[in-house]
């Protein structure tokens, strides 16, 4: 059996039968969550974490569950998110600020791209908000902080060909992107092999040549957001303090241009002929 579906499977079994093993605790705090008009239980949130979650991200949240293990070694340190410390990385918020209800509630639906972390389109939308009231439980942030105002998305620019080149020289020059994800965005920068997150462990810079959307998104937009909330608890930084809006576009315009594998959303590849 191919070595994904034996994961997948390890996953599944770890993950119900730790769902059985928990005993019995008090109940989950409501912390108040609300995403597009529906109100997060997260009592409900905690027996949907218990079914689907808790063989990652463990049963205190803590990013070590039974299956972490498996899932760091081929993605160079791609754990598990640990809840407890209120850091995450797909936020529409400033660089060290809680996210929103709706950037977790987005997280559960889309996954991450290039880890371990599925779309989970199977929940319902309520669900999704039910298991973002029980996911905030875990860190006393959500308890103590309130999340900052969205970062502003700039009016988009032309994809021109200045534009690029002004985008180019901001990533080889100005930024120097390229140390970390290389001169034509694979991910093999010089200090690529050196990089880690914030709790030590190694951790990978993004290939935008092979990639076919971003960690935190497919649209243009997601990639504007990304420059300027950085990704917390990776070595991405915010770039907000350096880039005007025009300058931001001019970077995804670029990065755009070295993804060979992109297409958007709602196109589909060519057959090929006879196939």
């Amino acid at each position: 059996m191919p070595r994904a579906k034996n994961l997948k499977r390890r996953m599944t079994i770890w993950a119900f039968g730790m769902a059985l093993a928990i005993p019995a605790t008090a109940p989950a705090q409501d912390l108040g969550t609300h995403v597009n008009g529906m109100t997060g239980n997260a009592e409900i949130g905690k027996q949907l974490y218990r079914r689907f979650c808790i063989g990652c991200h463990g049963p205190n949240g803590d990013g070590e569950g039974e299956n972490a293990p498996y899932v760091v070694e081929p993605l160079q340190g791609a754990l598990p998110r640990n809840f407890t410390l209120g850091l995450f990385k797909c936020r529409s918020t400033p660089t060290g600020s809680l996210p929103l209800d709706s950037d977790l509630y987005n997280t559960i639906g889309r996954g991450i791209y290039t880890t371990f972390m599925p779309p989970w389109r199977s929940l319902t939308p309520q669900q999704r908000v039910d298991l973002v009231a029980y996911v905030k439980t875990f860190s006393p942030r959500f308890k103590e902080e309130k999340p900052a105002e969205p970062v502003k998305i700039a009016p988009a620019t032309p994809d021109t060909p200045e534009s690029r080149k002004r985008g180019e020289e901001l990533y080889q020059n100005k930024l120097k992107c390229l140390e970390c994800h290389g001169a034509t965005g694979h991910g093999d920068g010089p200090s690529s092999s050196t990089l880690r997150d914030d709790l030590g462990n190694p951790i990978r810079a993004f290939d935008f040549a092979d990639g076919s959307r971003f960690k935190c998104g497919s649209t243009d937009e997601d990639l504007f957001r990304i420059f300027m909330t950085g990704l917390d608890g990776t070595p991405m930084p915010s770039w907000a303090d350096y880039l005007s809006g025009d300058q931001a576009w001019d970077l995804v315009h670029y990065l755009r241009s070295l993804m060979v594998k992109y297409r958007p959303e709602g196109t589909h590849r060519k057959a090929k002929a006879g196939k």
